[in-house]
This record gives C-alpha cells, sequence and structure tokens, in this order.
C-alpha cells in the first residue's frame, strides 16, 4: 500500500490580528508506508514500536489525506528523535539587503528554538542548529523578481530561489550533512507579518533541487518579524521556526480557514504568536518523545480509570486514548503552567478529538471545551481566549452521547496526577 507524502505550504495572520486564514497545498507524491530503517531521511520517531494492546489506538494514516495525524509518519519526513542538524542560512537580496548582521538575525532564533524543542521533547531530540555561512548570502535577484507572495506554490519562483541559495552557498556548505535546512530571509524582504505571513515549509518534497547528491527535501523559509508590537518579541519571536519546523517532522497545521478555533493555544501548530506553548501529547506519541509505557489504550467495551501526570513533566503516564474507528479518536492529557505552557490559565485534563482523515487545515485536531462560550480566562494578546479554560476539572465530564463515550475527571492528587474514567460500549 502507498501512503501519502506531502508538501505543505503555510501562510496565515494570527487571529488577533486578522479574521481569515488561507491554506493552499502542493503536489503531492506517494510513499511506501514501510516503517523506515533509522537514519538521517527516516521520518518521525525512527520507527516506533508496536505493541500488543495500543494497535487500535495508533490510528494509521488515511491515504491521500496532506500530513495526517496518523501514525506511523511516513518516510520522507526529517526524523524528530536523536542529533538533528539544522542548516541555517540567512539570505539577502540586491533590493532589499540585510540592514543589520546576520548574526543577529540568527540570534532571533536561537538558541530559543532548540531549547524549546529540548523541553517538548524531553530531551529526545537534540537539535542543532548550525550556520557555516556566517554572513548574509545575497540572493543573484531582486527579491520581486521571484514572484514569492502568500501563497505562492514551489514552482517557479521558490525552485529559482533554492537553486540560487545552492549555487551561491555549495561553496561554504555540504548540504548532505544535514537533516533540515532552515532559510532566515532578511526581514526587510516582502511585507511585513502583520499585513500577510509568508514564513513557509516545503517538508517530504523529494523533488527538490539537490545539493551535494541529496533533495532540499525539508526546508522552512522564515519571512519578517511575528512582532504584534506587545514588547515581547524578544521571547516570543522565535516560535514561527519550531511551528515551521513541525512540518518537516510531519505534523500538520491545526489552525483553519476561520483561525485558531479549533485547537486555540493547545498546540504551536495551532497559534505560534503570543505566549509559550507545546504540542499536544498526541503529536509528543507520534513523533516519538513519549513510549507507549506512557499511553492508555481504552480499546475495550466497559469502564476503565487512568492516572495521568502533567505533559509537562518528563516520565510516568501522559496520554490516554479513546479510539472511534480506524480513523479517529479521543485524546485525554494534563496540562498545566510548566515546561513550554506559559499560557495555561485552567490547569486541568485536556479532552480532544483526533481525525487521521482529515488534511492539514482543515481541522484535524479539535478541542473538548469544558466551559462552552465562556470567553475564556486569558486576555494575553494572540492567545485564542474561548479556548483558553478547555480543560475539565475534578468533577466534571465530557460526553459523546453519538458514541457512548463518557470521560469524568475523578480527582486530582497532591502530586498533580489526575484520575479519569472513561467509559465505552
Amino acid at each position: 500500500m502507498q501512503q501519502p507524502r506531502h508538501r505543505i505550504r503555510r501562510h496565515r495572520r494570527p487571529a488577533a490580528l486578522a479574521g481569515a486564514t488561507a491554506l493552499v497545498i502542493a503536489a503531492m507524491a506517494t510513499a511506501s508506508s514501510t516503517l523506515p530503517v533509522p537514519s538521517r531521511a527516516s521520518a518521525g520517531p525512527v520507527a516506533a514500536a508496536q505493541e500488543a494492546g495500543h494497535g487500535p489506538c495508533r490510528i494509521p494514516a488515511t491515504m491521500g489525506v496532506q500530513m495526517s495525524e496518523g501514525m506511523p509518519t511516513p518516510p520522507g519526513y526529517a526524523r524528530s528523535t536523536g542529533r538533528v542538524r539544522a542548516l541555517t542560512l540567512m539570505i539577502d537580496f540586491p533590493d532589499a539587503p540585510g540592514t543589520e548582521p546576520a548574526a543577529d538575525r540568527f540570534a532571533e532564533f536561537f538558541p530559543q528554538t532548540s531549547d524549546w524543542f529540548r523541553t517538548s521533547s524531553y530531551g529526545r531530540l537534540d537539535y542543532h542548529p548550525e550556520a557555516p555561512a556566517k554572513t548574509w548570502l545575497r540572493m543573484p535577484l531582486p527579491f520581486s523578481e521571484y514572484g514569492i507572495e502568500r501563497g505562492s506554490p514551489y514552482e517557479p519562483g521558490y525552485r529559482k530561489l533554492v537553486k540560487d541559495l545552492v549555487a551561491t552557498a555549495d561553496p561554504k556548505v555540504d548540504f548532505s550533512a544535514y537533516d533540515l535546512v532552515n532559510v532566515l530571509v532578511t526581514p526587510n524582504a516582502g511585507p511585513s507579518a502583520l499585513d500577510t505571513v509568508l514564513s513557509v515549509t516545503f517538508s517530504g518534497n523529494d523533488d527538490a533541487p539537490y545539493a551535494d547528491g541529496v533533495p532540499l527535501a525539508n526546508t522552512s523559509f522564515v519571512y519578517s518579524r511575528q512582532d504584534d508590537g506587545s514588547g515581547s518579541y524578544a521571547e516570543t519571536g522565535y516560535r514561527v521556526l519550531p511551528h515551521e519546523n513541525g512540518h518537516v517532522f510531519g505534523l500538520p497545521d491545526l489552525y483553519t480557514m476561520e483561525g485558531g478555533g479549533s485547537v486555540g493555544h493547545w498546540d504551536i501548530m495551532s497559534e505560534d504568536w503570543g505566549a509559550n506553548n507545546d504540542f499536544l501529547g498526541w503529536h509528543k506519541w507520534k513523533l516519538g518523545w513519549l513510549d507507549n509505557s506512557q499511553i492508555s489504550c481504552a480499546s475495550g467495551p466497559g469502564t476503565s480509570d487512568h492516572i495521568l501526570g502533567p505533559l509537562a513533566t518528563a516520565g510516568g503516564p501522559k496520554l490516554a486514548f479513546v479510539p472511534l474507528g480506524a480513523q479517529s479518536g479521543y485524546a485525554v492529557e494534563v496540562r498545566t503552567p510548566a515546561g513550554n505552557d506559559e499560557a495555561v490559565c485552567r490547569p486541568g485534563v485536556l479532552i480532544y478529538k483526533v481525525s487521521s482523515d482529515v488534511d492539514t487545515g482543515q481541522g484535524p485536531v479539535s478541542i473538548a471545551d469544558s466551559t462552552k462560550d465562556s470567553g475564556g480566562c486569558t486576555r494575553r494578546p494572540n492567545v485564542h481566549a474561548e479556548l483558553s479554560d478547555a480543560p475539565f476539572r475534578p468533577g466534571e465530564t465530557f460526553t459523546d452521547r453519538s458514541n457512548g463515550i463518557r470521560i469524568s475527571v475523578l480527582d486530582e492528587d497532591s502530586a498533580g496526577n489526575y484520575r479519569i474514567r472513561i467509559t465505552r460500549p
């Protein structure tokens, strides 16, 4: 059976700054679904083990779906565990020359991005940014001649830009030594991110130009600055890069055409402006940052109790999953204001539906809101307020009547562990 390999283009403005979101998908190629041999080209966690009892909860990727939430991640994406070398190049243009040292642009994203991944992965991803070219790499054409706009396809503009980038950088760079590529564009090329977000990732793209014998298959481009004027850019502006790199690891966009209303600030693949936030537990399992032993699979009929510890802390049980079939299910986890989760204002049990048959940007994940229409518990800028108080507290129950599912939060102990009860037919 063949599995899709995807290339995604991301372009949007944050919900707090604009009312519309757009998503366009580039051409799709195919790749084998066979679990990859551990290598630089391996996708996901390098073949997470399939253990008895977890099969029904490891919902598979759906054929033809762009960046499916299913497991395992198809080959072609960058691996997400171990030492990952991120080639980082700073580029400018004749009509948009860099106005500051290239090292300053690099420092906007590092070491913050590496720290973010170390915290989120519990140390399982050793993210190494490397910039062998220390100065701006001047592209031969003006920025305007590449025709790069919001929603631009890979052909012809990005292909031309990548070819020119390779020709310019190749004397200084061995592209074959790296797992992924970050291109940090001089901020004065293109519009302000407040008007149009151009930052984009092309992932799993083996049709990309080759350099030193390898395709630039997983490449993220970052433009402008995600500066909302709140004075927080120095602390939060880097977060566009962990989002974009999430795509090179095979994760989809969780925001939709309507903005961040499906997931809110509960995953950086939904909202990457504003206060810091983490990945969902499902994504951490998919990426190989949680072991199967940390997952409770509630696939059998009847009632079962489960203990879950805070997602932000290493070790112990982290995720319960209630499969609804081969393509969807409910994930259950504990979120607290710790680790990367800066904006959590109502700690508790987060419940959300994961669907492997829904395309990136179309709502593959949806959060269950325990306090619907409350207006939320935060007023932080660029944080989707309504879902900020979504977690369930002890004594509260989520019910899916159509599927006969009940998820009740029974209690919380002094260590912050929650006991939940799952009932299913």
